[in-house]
């Protein structure tokens, strides 16, 4: 005769198809992430593209007002990396051109594909044509390594991760360069989204910068006040302004 209960205690039902993978710490392969984000691209491009030029300028002044107070007290005597505007992205030129008397502008260079970006001086006037992935950047010039990276998002999350064109340049760039540049995102704040899935290879920024504020990364060198000339590369390779208990790159390179 079959029994009503059975002689043991009999395991649930497994419900973990119902769950969030990234909540119960599963990944999702590549290939769909990947096709994910090339989604998630193309509506952020299109609805940024969709911002009408008044109202970019406006929230791109903004931009460089936030810009100006994060970095405004580090930035004397330092290359920064900044980009020329593309597919609507914020046009920084005009911060550029004010900051030009006190630090050394770098325009990022594509000099070949899947490799790291090489960075060359920018001044005002200076010669420019199409790089590889039709963006512009000085003709000639020399290279340097920047202290600072300014780079346009596509997508951003609350956790400073950047979603960007999809050639991994910047990525690559930030794994490759020693020591590690600060790393600034800039966008507006309706390409803020839950998460990019970040994989392996993603490297959050230090900061976003969008017309609504800062978004500073929480174990990032900008939290807590922390005194950010101290994670800022010298010219002899060191660091500038050694200060007692200052965070080494390792405190804030995920």
């Amino acid at each position: 005769m079959q029994k009503d209960e059975p002689d043991d205690y009999a395991s649930p039902a497994c419900l973990m198809h119902e769950v969030d993978p990234a909540y119960m710490g599963l990944e999702e392969p590549w290939e769909l992430v990947r096709e994910w984000r090339r989604g998630e691209r193309k509506r952020l491009i299109d609805a940024r593209k969709r911002i009408e030029s008044a109202e970019r300028e406006r929230k791109t002044a903004l931009i460089s007002s936030h810009l100006d107070r994060l970095l405004g007290p580090v930035i004397t005597g330092k290359t920064v990396s900044i980009y020329w505007p593309f597919q609507g992205e914020p046009d920084l030129r005009g911060w550029m051109a004010a900051i030009a008397g006190r630090a050394t502008c770098l325009l990022p260079v594509v000099a070949e594909k899947a490799k790291p970006l090489t960075f060359r001086v920018w001044t005002l006037g200076v010669k420019l044509e199409r790089g590889v992935l039709g963006i512009l950047i000085p003709t000639e010039g020399e290279e340097r390594q920047p202290d600072i990276v300014i780079a346009p998002v596509v997508g951003y999350s609350s956790g400073c991760y950047r979603l960007g064109v999809g050639g991994g340049y910047f990525d690559r760039t930030l794994a490759a360069l020693s020591p590690r540049p600060l790393a600034v995102g800039i966008g507006f704040s309706q390409q803020q989204i839950r998460t990019i899935k970040p994989q392996p290879h993603d490297i959050p920024m230090d900061a976003v910068v969008t017309e609504d504020g800062v978004i500073k990364r929480s174990a990032g060198p900008f939290a807590d006040d922390k005194d950010i000339m101290s994670t800022l590369p010298n010219k002899k390779g060191g660091r500038s302004r050694p200060v007692p208990g200052a965070p080494e790159l390792s405190d804030y390179r995920q």
